[in-house]
């Protein structure tokens, strides 16, 4: 049933109209099937998403946005990873709930939502009993979304930047704010925030979500100007309703691509400063959340180290402090 979505494929706002039933095709050159790079117990995300026992985090391969600089290029744009099936997906799952995963967080799905839904419902009829995360660009269709509806507890959206130049440089999409802004409205309005207060043996106490919204902004250094528009968007909108998360981690990544790729990318990426974080930035950015006052806020510490950036060729793809492995496209 769900091949469908795929013979004439708009589930995204790219709306490339292509045939994906089996075949890899469109923006996102990716098929019908579920194909995904890694699995993991990962313990960077934000603490009710972490809380104590990690995030169990599925990379699903392929995008419908190519980020000039995505840190997980090797999956999103370079076709790395394996095809599963459902019934795959669904013991992956279960491998992951097994090992003591607070959540299932599945990592741009976006192109792929009717495969997955059904994965992620078979789950469910075979034991899934954790809440499950959609963690996404937020360049979706709510109409496309709804088909996540009763599937998905927790939405962890991006909201890259609200500048339609800035999108259509860096991610080829000039409709990129809007269409954030709608799906992350749809997310809000479909997901009440609800934590509960979880403790260990020894008493350690942290809070856990089970429904709800926190909406990623990552600082790109150089566009200060960006982030205050986008900050603002986000206290009139999300604050309160849900989290917001402030994120410093900006990396350049030393892509491996051809030339003509190379050249292509390095121009994407003249739109804003290709560089860490600077010291005064970060201060800036901490004085912008004293003065928006939000409620409900992470955000990251300045860090000035790349060793975290993920390659996904190998079978612990991020350092063993920030995950545990529990399965691999190579296995």
């Amino acid at each position: 049933m769900e091949e469908l979505y795929y013979k004439k494929c708009n589930l995204c706002p790219r709306e490339c109209g292509t045939n994906r039933i089996d075949i890899p095709s469109g923006f996102c050159m990716e098929s019908s099937r579920i194909k995904i790079a890694s699995a993991c117990l990962h313990f960077g995300e934000e603490p009710p998403i972490t809380v104590f026992g990690g995030s169990g985090t599925i990379f699903v391969s392929g995008c419908n946005l190519h980020c000039g600089f995505c840190q997980n290029y090797q999956i999103s744009q370079q076709g790395m990873g394996k095809e599963i099936s459902s019934r795959e997906f669904a013991n992956i799952c279960l491998k992951l709930q097994a090992e003591g995963a607070e959540n299932i967080n599945i990592v741009t799905g976006s192109h792929g939502i009717p495969a997955l839904a059904k994965g992620i419902t078979l789950a469910k009829e075979i034991g899934l009993s954790i809440p499950v995360c959609w963690n996404s660009s937020a360049y979706e269709k709510p109409e496309t979304l709804k088909l996540l509806l009763g599937l998905v507890d927790i939405w962890l959206p991006d909201l890259k930047t609200l500048n339609p130049v800035l999108s259509q440089n860096v991610f080829k999409a000039k409709d990129y704010p809007e269409r954030a802004k709608e799906a992350i409205l749809f997310m809000l309005e479909n997901s009440p925030m609800k934590l509960e207060t979880v403790a260990t043996k020894t008493g350690d106490k942290r809070e856990k979500m089970q429904s709800g919204v926190i909406v990623r902004h990552l600082f790109l250094p150089g566009r200060m100007d960006d982030t205050i528009f986008t900050l603002e968007w986000l206290k009139n909108n999300v604050d309160v309703r849900g989290f917001v998360s402030l994120m410093t981690q900006y990396t350049p990544v030393p892509f491996k691509e051809s030339p003509v790729a190379s050249k292509e990318r390095q121009k994407s990426l003249s739109a804003l400063s290709n560089r860490l974080v600077s010291s005064d930035e970060f201060a800036d950015l901490q004085d912008l959340l004293v003065a928006y006052n939000f409620e409900n806020i992470f955000y990251q510490e300045l860090e000035q180290d790349t060793s975290w950036l993920p390659d996904f060729s190998k079978v612990q793809p991020f350092s063993n402090k920030l995950a545990k492995p529990i399965w691999h496209w190579t296995e």
